[in-house]
């Protein structure tokens, strides 16, 4: 139980954050903390990218917070899926199609490592590391070779196209007409469809027979193998999964931004800090990691460019020092 003091901050903090949001800012405190469209947009952009965060970060605490399998080749699947995402919606003139090839060729991918590589290695973190790290630089040089060092970016359909029109009123008029803010649609379903696949995860994991395999295989593969189960074919379709949502967040994420080479370093260091904060193996600890990464990466570059980038590692020091094992990680210790 919280202390009511403790219970009564909380309080005063939230109706501070929605006093910030929905009411008029005095011409004192905007110029005292910056212009209110410049905070707000800053939150919502924060939020917004740690959407796309968890969507990568995701499929990376299947495999390597859940299942233990080091792969440092988790954002080549993502510029993998993002790149063929691309090419297959200038062809078929569908983005819906770009998507969904995006996603099932990095989960084919994902399979055919999970078998021809991690199967073979189980238990070897060393060996996994360093083979995975030679994949990466191998696909990188290959991408770079088929799709050239160009940057792309996707065109989004028409119905997700354009900006709605925000509940937050940035400032009030002479003639007492409200401005209300204007948010790009598409970065609001991103997040959305984030939330949706973060829902879905944690429900396949710890309320069905599957989940349940899963997390049993992980802990004891003997004893789920002497009761019947393939373990390696359920750990192959959790690892095709998880490169599937790396492929897909890469189709995802060039169309909110863009996809060009070293987008893949980017997001296997932000997967890793977002499962470091967060807790390996916990999906609502990765929702709070990519939520924390993504705020402290916005909120530095609005309000301190030069020294943005500290902040996500200084949440990450701060995590390893008081909670090793996450915010939401078990203890190694029972």
């Amino acid at each position: 139980m919280k202390s009511p003091l403790a219970m009564i901050l909380y309080g005063l903090a939230a109706a501070l954050l929605v006093w910030l949001f929905f009411a008029s800012w005095p011409e004192w405190l905007t110029g005292a903390i910056g212009a209110k469209k410049l905070f707000v947009i800053t939150i919502f952009n924060g939020v917004t990218v740690a959407g796309l965060y968890f969507l990568v970060a995701s499929g990376f605490t299947l495999v390597f917070g859940l299942m233990r399998n080091v792969n440092l080749a988790h954002g080549s699947l993502f510029l993998f899926g993002a790149y063929i995402g691309f090419t297959v919606a200038e062809v078929t003139g569908s983005w819906l199609i770009g998507v969904a090839a995006g996603f099932l060729v990095a989960a084919m991918a994902g399979a055919l490592m999970q078998i021809l590589v991690f199967r073979r290695m189980e238990g070897e973190e060393l060996r996994q590391t360093l083979t995975t790290i030679g994949i990466s630089i191998v696909a990188a040089d290959l991408m770079l070779a088929v799709w050239s060092g160009n940057t792309y970016q996707f065109i989004p359909p028409e119905w997700l196209d354009g900006a709605v029109r925000t509940p937050i009123i940035l400032a009030v008029r002479s003639n007492g007409t409200p401005v209300p803010m204007m948010y790009p649609f598409y970065r609001l379903v991103v997040l959305a469809s984030a939330i949706v696949i973060g829902i879905g995860l944690w429900l396949v994991l710890n309320r069905t027979r599957i989940g349940m395999m899963i997390r049993a295989g992980v802990d004891d593969r003997a004893m789920l193998s002497s009761s019947g189960v393939n373990v390696h074919v359920v750990f192959a379709i959790v690892f095709a999964i998880g490169a599937g949502l790396a492929g897909f967040a890469g189709v995802v994420g060039g169309t909110a931004l863009s996809i060009a080479p070293g987008e893949d370093v980017r997001y296997l260091l932000a997967s890793l800090v977002v499962v470091i904060v967060g807790g390996m193996g916990s999906i609502t600890g990765a929702a709070i990691g990519a939520l924390l990464v993504g705020l402290a990466e916005q909120i530095g570059l609005a309000y301190f460019p030069t020294y943005g980038i500290v902040f996500t590692f200084i949440i990450m020091v701060a995590v390893l020092a008081f909670r090793p094992q996450g915010i939401m990680g078990r203890s190694a210790v029972s």
